[in-house]
């Protein structure tokens, strides 16, 4: 599967905010976003006023970039989110926080999306007690998600230490002490403390 492999701290310059694609050096001083707060490349000091268009593809790449997908999956949750009741732009962030791997992430048992998709790749979560490795697996009210291995619980436990300042979210319950997830309900659009502009995305795809 196609994956981005290049520098990541350059792609939270260009969207202009920390998307926490490093884990724990975003949250230091050594944070290049930090030292160097605006666009990479030649002209990113003098900046621009962005077109409408502009304004709707920065945002359409910025939420993109920070559940770390790319554009044919993306589409298809936009084409997904449009066929479900309710505002498209609402439920295009519900499904993408109902990953498996963003549920990892938001829970703090791991540092970054990508952590929390290798996790899931190399087997090491269970679902209600069966092993899962789709880290785009939609999960849903009720779930119990685990680390059953010792392995992947040395991981998690790490990974606590650098995130145990994260908030997280009311629709995840997290069991700290064994290490295990539960989804109290599906998350609500107040529930996603992020700053997305969703409208944005909706009018780009309209188009």
């Amino acid at each position: 599967m196609a994956k981005y492999i290049g520098p990541k701290c350059r792609l939270c310059r260009r969207e202009g905010m920390k998307l926490f694609l490093k884990g724990a050096r975003c949250q230091g001083d050594k944070c290049p976003f930090s030292r160097r707060a605006y666009s990479p490349g030649q002209q990113g000091k003098s900046g621009g006023k962005l077109s409408d268009y502009g304004l709707q593809l920065r945002e359409k790449q910025k939420v993109k970039r920070m559940y770390g997908i790319l554009e044919r999956q993306f589409r298809f949750y936009f084409r997904k989110a449009e066929q479900m009741k309710g505002a498209t732009g609402e439920n295009l962030l519900v499904l993408l926080e109902r990953r498996l791997d963003n549920v990892i992430f938001r829970s703090s048992f791991a540092v970054s999306h990508s952590a929390a998709r290798q996790l899931v790749r190399h087997n090491f979560i269970y679902v209600n007690g069966k092993r899962v490795n789709i880290p785009s697996y939609l999960v849903n009210p009720g779930d119990k998600i685990e680390f059953k291995k010792e392995k992947s619980r040395d991981l998690v436990k790490r990974a606590l230490e650098v995130t145990k300042e994260r908030d997280i979210p009311e629709w995840i319950k997290r069991d700290e002490k064994n290490l295990c997830i539960s989804i109290v309900h599906l998350p609500k659009r107040e529930d996603i403390q992020v700053p997305i502009q969703e409208q944005l995305i909706v009018e780009l795809y309209s188009k």
